[in-house]
């Protein structure tokens, strides 16, 4: 038995989305979706964001290009125009904590290209809170194995955050059977965060950064 909170990130698609939001429908799972700001301004994939709000699920900030990770970046204005316009964009459909998960580069390790001190200043000025991870099954590599290492990271951890992607790599295909076996195997899914993943708090840091943030090395 394992605890599963379900994400998804990097979409919407309209071709791969809602497919993803049926699945979820017909287990009766809530997940977070985190989207790309830029694919916001396609009417088609708004509209699959505002779905997934109307249905329950909680939508939160991804950056708006998923181009580079705050840690390699050297421009002043970077989290201004990557959070700050996707949270604009978002509008009413985001979450009220102002959720956000950063992009990691390099296959999604959690490490100091995650942050600068600048975007760090950005959210907590901001009241942001700050979503990371603890699984990550690469489904966007592995289309048609990820479920087994999914199931793998579950029964390895206690609470699993887990990252899956809804991009038309073939890999959502595999989710129904993912689910299922996720309750066949008597797991808990929720749609609240393990507190380990969430290091700040509508603005307040409540875990330490170290290791996540590259000019405080």
């Amino acid at each position: 038995m394992f605890d599963l909170t379900l994400s998804f990130d990097n979409g919407p698609e309209p071709d791969v989305t809602p497919g993803v939001l049926d699945a979820l429908a017909a287990h009766g799972i809530l997940s977070t979706f985190f989207v790309i700001g830029e694919k916001l301004q396609d009417p088609q994939r708004r509209a699959l964001v505002a779905r997934a709000h109307e249905a329950g699920h909680w939508i939160g900030n991804h950056t708006f290009t998923h181009s580079f990770p705050f840690g390699d970046s050297q421009v002043a204005d970077a989290p201004r125009q990557e959070i700050g316009r996707t949270q604009m964009a978002l509008g009413d459909l985001a979450h009220p904590d102002r959720l956000f998960r950063p992009y990691a580069g390099g296959g999604g390790a959690l490490g100091p290209r995650l942050f600068n001190r600048a975007a760090v200043r950005y959210l907590v000025d901001g009241r942001y809170t700050c979503v990371l991870w603890n699984a990550i099954p690469h489904d966007w590599d592995n289309p048609d194995g990820w479920v087994e290492t999914a199931l793998a990271q579950c029964r390895a951890g206690a609470w699993s955050l887990m990252v899956v992607h809804d991009l038309p790599t073939g890999a959502m295909r595999h989710l129904p059977r993912f689910l299922d076996c996720v309750r066949d195997a008597g797991g808990r899914v929720h749609q609240a965060f393990p507190p380990a993943c969430v290091p700040i708090v509508r603005g307040e840091r409540v875990l330490p950064l170290d290791g996540y943030v590259s000019d405080e090395r």
